[in-house]
């Protein structure tokens, strides 16, 4: 075999259709639009929700809430975590941990603006964390351990 006899499989590369190019072709006169009507015409998208003149569905049903555009996003950890972590030897119980420790660790991916300290699992190592955001239940198995939490953002 040489370079210049490679070729792909019978039907691997497949034209496009063709539309508009004479009855005989099979997508010729219409294009596959069906017959007259706005949706036939080029240039129509805004027609997709339009009802006839009938109030739409997407206005009729109430609108509520609100996207902060500038929300902190924050990273979460139950105490479970850091518990097998320290098992398996990544964290280091005497040094302070924050969210650089936990991102060296491999407890996180990425820090975002901080992590938030969640209650779940069970936490029986001591230890010094330094969390943006911490819950009650997560503050109190770690004091409970014989730890310490410090919360350095005000919660939002």
């Amino acid at each position: 075999m040489k370079l210049n006899e490679l070729s792909d499989n019978k039907g691997a590369r497949k034209s496009r259709i063709r539309v508009g190019r004479g009855i005989g072709s099979g997508k010729g006169k219409t294009g596959g639009r069906g017959v007259k009507g706005q949706k036939s015409r080029s240039g129509v998208s805004g027609i997709r929700h339009f009802e006839g003149g009938q109030m739409p569905l997407y206005m009729r049903l109430p609108k509520r809430g609100f996207t902060k555009p500038n929300a902190k996003k924050f990273v979460e950890v139950n105490i479970g975590r850091l518990q097998a972590a320290v098992d398996a030897g990544k964290l280091n119980t005497g040094a302070r941990i924050d969210a650089a420790a936990l991102l060296e660790a491999g407890v996180i991916r990425r820090a975002h603006h901080g992590v938030r300290l969640l209650g779940a699992g069970e936490l029986s190592a001591k230890l010094d964390l330094e969390v943006a955001y911490a819950t009650g239940g997560a503050k109190a198995a770690v004091e409970k351990a014989g730890g310490s939490v410090t919360v350095t953002t005000a919660a939002e």
